[in-house]
């Protein structure tokens, strides 16, 4: 009914672009705070393509760092903190400005995976997650959250290293092999293919080429919606 292997009890859901339609936030303030950056030394602009490449799913430090480091940029820590701040502040005015919206077929999953008994659990790299579960009313969906602050707290390695999704299964008292991973983010996909998860459902919500990069990072499984996998 769900689209899962039988042996799956709890599910991992990423949250920005699986369950709610934040990532598209996400996504424009990074291209605002690296142009920013770039216009006054004269470098090529981020595009939609280098956020889903370099970061897309990573910490946000991570993603600075990331894509700097694939124009060859080198710069000190304060520099790195500013640019990820000011993606932040701009996250966080759209937030407030234009709320959050789950996606429909999303909050259907969720509905059906409780009422069959799967138990929840989201993984996401973002330091806001509480906040977005919040304003998308979908925290009581959700039994156990390991965001940002998590792996800042206990020194995990982020997404594409399986950590955090790891640190999800235990807390969730269960082993890998039990947990499905939920990602639109090819880090995240290839967190979850590296943490011998017992299934890894990519969510396409980019087209083009994504499904067979995704596929290519070790999804078994990559749909457009997640209410997809309610008809398989």
């Amino acid at each position: 009914m769900l689209g899962l292997p039988p042996a799956i009890t709890v599910l991992l859901f990423d949250l920005d672009g699986v369950l709610t339609t934040t990532a598209t936030l996400h996504m424009t303030a990074w291209r605002d705070a690296f142009n920013d950056f770039l216009r006054p030394r004269g470098g090529a602009p981020f595009t939609d393509q280098h956020y889903l490449d370099y970061v897309d799913g990573r910490p946000r430090i991570d993603g600075v760092r990331s894509f700097l480091a694939s124009r060859n940029i080198t710069v000190d820590d304060a520099v790195v903190d500013q640019i990820a701040d000011s993606k932040n502040a701009a996250f966080i005015a759209s937030l407030e400005r234009d709320g959050v919206t789950p996606y429909p077929g999303s909050v259907r999953y969720l509905d059906a995976a409780r009422a069959a008994g799967l138990r929840i659990a989201v993984v996401t790299s973002s330091k806001n997650g509480a906040p977005v579960l919040d304003a998308a009313g979908l925290t009581g969906y959700v039994e156990q959250r390991v965001d940002g602050n998590t792996i800042v707290a206990e020194g995990l390695n982020g997404k594409p290293a399986p950590d955090s999704y790891l640190r999800g299964a235990e807390l969730m008292g269960v082993p890998p092999e039990q947990a499905a991973v939920f990602e639109d983010a090819i880090s995240g996909v290839q967190a979850g293919a590296a943490g011998h998860f017992g299934y890894v459902v990519g969510i396409d919500r980019v087209g083009g080429t994504q499904a067979d990069a995704m596929r290519a990072a070790g999804a078994d499984v990559v749909v457009d919606d997640l209410h997809d996998l309610l008809s398989e």
